[in-house]
């Protein structure tokens, strides 16, 4: 029998290392396939926004339209306020724009914002108070001082819930405490306005 030549010696070798690859193969993809899985999941994961929503009964009406007014005078208006919110918050009562004649009048009408149950834009009859903003105060003293939502007052606490609602009200006097005769005499046809603003914001995210 002749020895194998060293060409075909050479062809034989070569013709060896592919079948050697494809069992390598073979045997890493029987490796991979011999472990034990599992999994789980918890599709369909979200984040959306909540929302704060406030109205009033006001219907656009101004609550405090007083003329004629004069010295020791005094009214009072209640307003519904109703949060449509998805979230809990807080609503504050504060002023803006306070405007008015240079007689000084704003120094002398007094006013004060409580919260509370029962009442209505047109009626306070049966209002009883539950919290109360700064005051009775000068519209002049709320208007620096009690003019945006962290110094707000008559705080009232909402759950979130839509449809929620509480009553404020505002009762106001033409204080003529201490002035002269001439002092009121000087403030005749003096005219002073003043925003009234419930604000609310989202409470606090909770600790996680």
């Amino acid at each position: 029998m002749h020895a194998p030549s060293p060409r075909a010696r050479k062809v034989a070798g070569l013709s060896a290392a592919p079948v050697a690859v494809i069992v390598a193969g073979l045997l890493v993809w029987q490796g991979s396939t011999a472990a034990f899985t599992a999994t789980t999941r918890n599709s369909g994961n979200s984040w959306a926004t909540g929302q704060v929503a406030l109205t009033d009964d006001d219907a656009g009406r101004a609550g405090f339209t007083v003329e004629n007014l004069v010295p020791g005078q005094t009214g009072e208006r209640c307003i519904v306020v109703t949060s449509n919110s998805t979230v809990q918050g807080q609503v504050r009562a504060y002023v803006e724009n306070l405007a008015g004649s240079a007689a000084g009048l704003e120094n002398h009408i007094d006013l004060v914002v409580e919260r509370g149950t029962d009442g209505s834009f047109d009626d306070c009859t049966d209002f009883t108070p539950v919290t109360t903003s700064p005051g009775p105060r000068s519209l002049a003293f709320l208007a620096a001082n009690n003019n945006s939502y962290a110094q707000g007052g008559a705080i009232w606490d909402t759950q979130g819930t839509t449809g929620e609602s509480t009553v404020y009200r505002g009762t106001w006097t033409f204080d003529d405490d201490g002035l002269t005769q001439q002092q009121l005499d000087a403030l005749q046809g003096s005219r002073v306005s003043i925003d009234l603003v419930w604000e609310l914001q989202s409470a606090d995210a909770p600790a996680a």
